[in-house]
């Protein structure tokens, strides 16, 4: 039992208490299983009353095995199965004791750490929000398998569990209480414990509601009505391409019309199956383990950490405004400048409204909103900068403004102070050369909305030390982020690869109508078409953004090669539909109605009455950006393949499923990419052509 601790206490109740050794969280591993079977079965033969289980960590418990599921493949499927079956089993023993159960939750309780708690039949919970509860395995392409949906299901119903199942939903205590899974909150252990021990004594006989003949799931009959609904609205959202949340829904239609050791082997069935799917196991190697090397600092170099206190802001536009609100939320006071008050303080206003949002929903209070405001100092003028620990310009994408606030602002700030730009495009070198300090000058590029979007780009200039990368890493992380580092190159990595997705969907207009361009791109998984999505950005800065380049590579002496797709977003600049600000692109926008594709489209650009290949147009767009991201990992600019996949996903939009544009070749097969990239190229152009290096690795069998 050395993962789980047995005592006894003067009223004759076991406390089971979960401490795995050597680790700083319990598991569902190999050794929680056998300290589980060891206890049960001395349970089974011992005369408590009743049985309390806890937490020896700081969390409660922090879930399954990710190891043990990312490695388990068709091979060895029985293995896992079987794995799950006993361990179900001893669950069922415990909560089949006849005697009470109760789970005294101090801390986070998340995918097989709650499973656990469920198997009991009381479950107080410390009321804090740094307690957090949920299944959230659907964001690794798997599903609760320890009997989570089993018991979520009858506990619930069908309606109120769907969304903690099929969403991977989180919540708090409170939240939990109102719901039914949490029967009491306490304010601390001492309080938690004994409720739990009154409880056990005013309860000494116990079985589970679900096991009293005649118990009916709640809203049984209700749900089965709106089923096809719910599994519609599940397709809809996965586009098809994510397996897990289908399966999950299977699992708990299927289980809630038998009994509940049918539904827990149906429930192990739907697991193992999603356990050995290549979805899976992208999701897993992107979002577990290469997101946890980002978080825990891989790619940061070794320096002090720094916790911010007080950063600037230069423009207070939709860019300044965001990064403005991202830093006050987090408690950071913020100097907010622009060239005028009036520029400045409606900047801060756009902080205003969303927490206004907040407060409306009830998830901020007034006083919480007005301390957020009141760290914001809305300002014209650079003096003001002095103190900030760090300053982002955030101003428009001209070197010579750059230049301009750049000085104006190392003016005041201190020697140690990191100047970073929030540039998409421009290399971050040649802005560095406006600094008396270029090693303190770094990129710092973040994404719109920047409220809603989890990635900060970090580029490193030539001379940009690694004092000064650790100090933007450490912001980053401060604020909620996701940082992924590069190296200095034009476009960086995420905007290069950006270009080819909405440049590829220019250029299809001569070979696919519009419509099939935006369904082709949602069925392969992308959130939004590259229709669409130019739209938003705007043909203007697309088609400025080519022409710089073009211009710079001529002044450098460099070969400019342009791509098909220019042609068609020049062309839609001259018929002034420059996108979605201007009222008019590939989309129509009429007021107080929803955009439509503009129907004169097809007839300007398609040079066919007929259509290329659904497949094709899937694969070119997931395919140029696989290809540009190869070129740009050998071209030095990547500094990790984490990178490259945590970067594409939470930045550009690419398909989850895939894992990522450096992921996605990965299970496509090297060799078998490289076949179709060739396929692609001979039929669509050179763009597809794989790299040398990437016709070396599919010879030798190599993956990134």
């Amino acid at each position: 039992m050395s993962c789980i601790q047995y005592n006894k206490d003067e009223n004759q109740i076991a406390h089971l208490t979960f401490d795995k050794p050597n680790s700083p969280v319990n598991l569902m591993d190999n050794e929680f299983f056998t300290s589980l079977s060891e206890v049960v079965n001395k349970l089974e033969n011992d005369d408590c009353v009743g049985v309390v289980l806890r937490s020896a960590k700081s969390t409660f418990f922090a879930g399954g095995d990710i190891d043990m599921l990312y490695q388990t493949s068709k091979e060895t499927a029985g293995d896992l199965y079987n794995f799950l079956e006993q361990m179900k089993g001893d669950f069922r023993k415990l909560e089949c004791l006849g005697k009470p159960v109760v789970a005294c939750i101090n801390g986070a309780a998340l995918g097989g750490g709650l499973e656990v708690v469920l198997a009991s039949h009381y479950r107080v919970a410390i009321n804090s929000p740094k307690v957090t509860l949920g299944v959230p395995e659907v964001n690794w392409g798997l599903l609760p398998g320890a009997g989570g949906i089993t018991r979520l299901v009858r506990m619930l119903g069908l309606d109120v569990a769907m969304p903690y199942l099929t969403q991977g939903k989180l919540f708090r205590p409170d939240e939990g209480h109102k719901i039914g899974l949490i029967n009491d909150l306490a304010d601390n252990e001492e309080q938690m414990l004994a409720k739990a021990i009154e409880w056990i004594k005013a309860n000494p006989e116990m079985v589970q509601p679900y096991d009293v003949k005649g118990y009916k799931i709640p809203g049984l009959a209700k749900s089965r009505l709106s089923l096809p609904v719910a599994g519609a609205m599940v397709k809809s959202a996965t586009k098809g391409t994510l397996p897990a949340p289908q399966a999950i829904l299977a699992t708990m239609v299927e289980g809630s019309q038998v009994d509940f050791d049918t539904a827990c082997r149906i429930e192990s069935r739907y697991l193992v199956s999603l356990a050995c799917n290549q979805v899976s196991k992208n999701l897993i190697n992107t979002f577990w383990y290469q997101q946890n090397e980002i978080k825990s600092g891989k790619n940061r170099p070794k320096a002090d950490k720094t916790k911010f206190t007080k950063i600037g802001v230069l423009g207070a536009g939709m860019m300044g405004a965001g990064i403005a609100y991202a830093c006050a939320v987090k408690g950071i006071q913020v100097v907010l400048k622009d060239v005028s008050m009036e520029s400045a303080e409606k900047g801060k206003d756009y902080t205003r409204k969303l927490l206004q949002k907040r407060l409306d929903k009830g998830r901020a209070t007034l006083e919480k909103m007005n301390a957020t405001l009141d760290l914001i100092t809305a300002t014209d003028s650079a003096d003001e900068l002095a103190g900030c620990e760090l300053v982002i310009e955030a101003v428009f994408e001209d070197r010579g403004l750059k230049a301009k606030v750049t000085q104006e602002t190392e003016a005041v700030i201190a020697d140690s102070a990191v100047f970073g730009s929030n540039t998409s495009t421009l290399p971050i070198s040649g802005l560095a050369e406006a600094s008396c300090r270029p090693e303190k000058f770094i990129g710092i590029h973040f994404f719109s909305p920047v409220d809603k979007m989890p990635l900060v780009e970090i580029i490193m200039g030539d001379k940009t030390d690694d004092e000064t990368l650790a100090k933007a890493y450490d912001l980053t992380l401060q604020i909620g982020k996701t940082p992924i580092v590069v190296n200095d190159s034009r476009g960086f990595y995420t905007s290069r690869v950006f270009e080819t997705f909405v440049k590829e969907g220019a250029i299809l207009l001569h070979q696919a109508d519009a419509a099939e361009i935006e369904n082709a791109a949602w069925l392969a998984g992308f959130p939004v078409g590259p229709l669409a999505v130019t739209d938003e950005v705007s043909f203007t800065l697309i088609d400025k953004i080519a022409k710089q380049t073009e211009a710079d590579l001529i002044a450098e002496g460099k070969t400019v090669s342009s791509h098909p797709g220019e042609a068609v977003i020049a062309k839609m600049v001259a018929i002034e539909r420059s996108g979605k600000l201007h009222g008019a692109g590939y989309y129509n926008y009429p007021k107080g109605e929803a955009k439509h594709i503009w129907p004169e489209l097809n007839k300007m650009f398609k040079q066919s009455d007929t259509s290329i290949p659904l497949q094709d147009i899937k694969d070119r767009l997931l395919f140029t950006m696989a290809m540009e991201t190869v070129r740009i990992y050998e071209e030095g600019v990547l500094r990790s393949v984490g990178d490259a996949n945590i970067g594409s996903i939470f930045g550009l939009g690419y398909p989850t499923w895939t894992g990522g544009t450096l992921q996605f070749i990965n299970s496509y097969g090297v060799k078998a990419f490289v076949e179709r990239a060739d396929e692609l190229a001979e039929k669509y152009g050179s763009r597809f052509a794989p790299t040398e290096q990437l016709r070396s690795m599919a010879a030798t069998n190599q993956t990134f």
